[in-house]
């Protein structure tokens, strides 16, 4: 979720350093930093809030060196203040830090003993006080000193550091949370990602769990887990050529819910011969008719995808599916069966739980496939099978556009698994194939409720509390919607099974609670519609979305309506989708809070 960036450069790299930093604000932060080796002298200069604090501070008093590394933060252990931002700095060595150090206030109390004196509330700053320690009492090299240091780290976390006197070095670790190098003419970068090294260079190599780097400007060698020397792939990566700007629109979350007709068309591609109308599946993927079981799992936004794909891998392919946010399926003592297979949704390829699930699930002989984002990522790497997406660079924090590319890949395999085990014949795929293919249209046709949507939001803007309801497909969709609202505006917002209103919710319906009810014309419409009737009958205020037959078989009563273009009921969460994305980002920006990176929240949840 923190950004890094590391660069042994030819320049004065402060700046560059910033101008990386600026690319991963779609992570979410709360505090950044920079610190240089300049002449051999150390310096940095730290910020709380946005990156343009720390620009103040440089332009204040600038920043040289050819050596440097740069985080922004989101506060784990302690306030996000200055104090509390990395690097965290000895007069030897200065470091940046992703991810949770467990045993840090152990190795405090340690470090407290042999009289060292902590500057932050950080569980990070443990590990340059451990490397100083190493540094003067046992008189070894910045390497060995980096090494032994890290050997004493429980957790998950990627380090990055630069040492005074040291103008041609930078080490960095894996364990848990990712790091990649990047490698340029006479310079050498390390990052968070692709993302962060895509402004200088395309050609990447991942460090693998356990791994340490040693670069300078001449290269890098890596060394495992237990000290060997080893060689890992080179990469050309794609994100270099992702240009990150807002296409004139607001903000990036509009921008990216604009964007969807086109990413779920490139998504399709991926996926569906459409001369044939037939869904085609990469030759190494499942075989479907010979899972026992399958098991999806995720967090957040993609774990509602993960949830909608359920009922249609049993709708489709009547297979049985266990289903479980990434956070408890890790924990728990699954009895998966032979012959299972396990299907992970992340975005960005780099979820703590989902990769730590993933994991569990493999060492367990499950048949591994992951849906992600990003091709370079480690849940993609750890997967047997990488299902893609194609959905581009997403910036804003609350997730639009990868989660209907996840929704539209989700659908496909779907589809190829009911064919697979002879549950619909050639001809049921051909006519899912061709309402799948209609999607892009259809989302193309519901962004342009977007004027009517902006109206009722304004409304929503002045409530405290907010309800979503629906059956069958639209009840994931329901807990989506929810989600993006909160995540948002900060209005609490829940999602609920419409049938289950009886049994609690409907006791919260008065004349300002908001209603949202998600019915396309399915073989739970009318059931749907009597439980709206339900909550219209004490006084709710229901907003109902569907299409234009559903919503003049709904009656009279409505506070509202948003019309939903006519689909195939089941792929309706696809295309539904816009209004709730919609519906949330109007309700914020009348609440004026910040859309893009909502408080508290980051893009890529890479600690636990």
């Amino acid at each position: 979720m923190c950004g890094i960036i590391g660069i042994l450069g030819t320049t004065d790299v402060a700046p560059l350093i910033v101008d990386g930093l600026k690319r991963l604000e779609y992570r979410g932060y709360d505090s950044a930093g920079v610190a240089t080796i300049d002449h051999g002298r150390l310096d940095r200069r730290r910020a709380p809030g946005k990156l343009g604090n720390l620009q103040a501070a440089l332009d204040a008093r600038p920043l040289a060196g050819r050596t440097g590394i740069g985080h922004t933060r989101w506060a784990t252990h302690g306030a996000p203040n200055e104090a509390n931002a990395h690097p965290h700095s000895t007069p030897r060595v200065s470091v940046v830090h992703n991810g949770i150090i467990e045993n840090f206030a152990e190795l405090k109390r340690e470090l407290e003993g042999y009289g060292r004196r902590f500057e932050s509330e950080t569980d990070a700053e443990v590990c340059p006080q451990l490397i100083t320690h190493y540094l003067e009492s046992e008189n070894v090299g910045p390497v060995e000193a980096f090494r032994k240091a890290i050997a004493r780290l429980k957790g998950a976390f990627a380090f990055v550091a630069i040492f005074t006197g040291e103008d041609n070095l930078m080490v960095g670790a894996r364990k848990g949370s990712p790091l990649a190098i990047g490698r340029g003419e006479g310079e050498m970068f390390l990052g968070s990602d692709s993302y962060a090294l895509a402004p200088f260079t395309n050609r990447v190599t991942y460090l693998e769990e356990g791994d340490i780097v040693v670069a300078t400007r001449e290269g890098f060698e890596i060394f495992n887990e237990r000290g060997e020397k080893v060689s890992r792939p080179e990469m050309i990566s794609s994100a270099a050529d992702a240009l990150v700007d807002k296409d004139g629109h607001r903000h990036f979350m509009a921008k990216e819910i604009h964007e969807q007709p086109e990413v779920i068309a490139h998504t399709l591609s991926r996926y569906i011969d459409a001369a044939n109308e037939t869904v085609r599946l990469a030759e190494n993927a499942f075989d479907f008719s010979r899972l026992s079981s399958l098991t999806i799992s995720a967090c957040g936004t993609a774990y509602y995808a993960g949830l909608i794909s359920k009922y249609w891998f049993e709708s489709w392919a009547r297979l049985p599916v266990e289903i479980d946010i990434a956070s408890e399926l890790r924990y728990r003592s699954v009895p998966y069966k032979d012959q299972g297979g396990a299907i992970f949704v992340s975005q960005s390829g780099e979820t703590a739980d989902t990769l730590a699930a993933l994991r569990e699930a493999k060492a367990r002989g499950q048949k591994i496939a992951a849906v992600v984002n990003v091709p370079e990522s480690s849940i993609a790497r750890e997967a047997d099978i990488i299902f893609p997406m194609a959905a581009g660079p997403e910036i804003g924090v609350a997730s639009t556009k990868a989660f209907t590319c996840q929704l539209t890949a989700l659908a496909a395999i779907a589809i190829a698994a009911g064919r697979q085990r002879g549950t619909i014949d050639d001809m049921e795929e051909r006519r899912l194939v061709r309402a799948l293919l209609e999607t892009p249209r259809h989302v193309a046709e519901a962004l342009r409720q977007a004027g009517a949507i902006e109206a009722i939001a304004n409304d929503i803007a002045k409530a405290r509390d907010v309800l979503y309801i629906g059956r069958g497909v639209s009840f994931p969709l329901a807990l989506e919607g929810a989600l993006k609202l909160k995540e948002i505006s900060y209005i609490h917002a829940e999602g609920y099974a419409a049938g289950e209103l009886k049994h609690g919710p409907i006791a919260l319906i008065d004349e300002e609670l908001p209603v949202i009810v998600i019915a396309p014309p399915d073989a739970l419409f009318e059931k749907t519609i009597s439980n709206m009737h339900e909550v219209m009958a004490r006084g709710g205020k229901a907003l109902l979305i569907s299409d234009r037959a559903g919503i003049a078989a709904a009656g009279d009563g409505l506070w509202a309506s948003i019309e939903a273009p006519t689909v195939e009921p089941i792929l309706a969460p696809i295309v539904y989708a816009v209004a709730i994305q919609l519906l949330a980002y109007y309700t914020a920006t009348n609440k004026g809070t910040d859309v893009d990176q909502p408080r508290n929240l980051a893009k890529s949840v890479t600690v636990e």
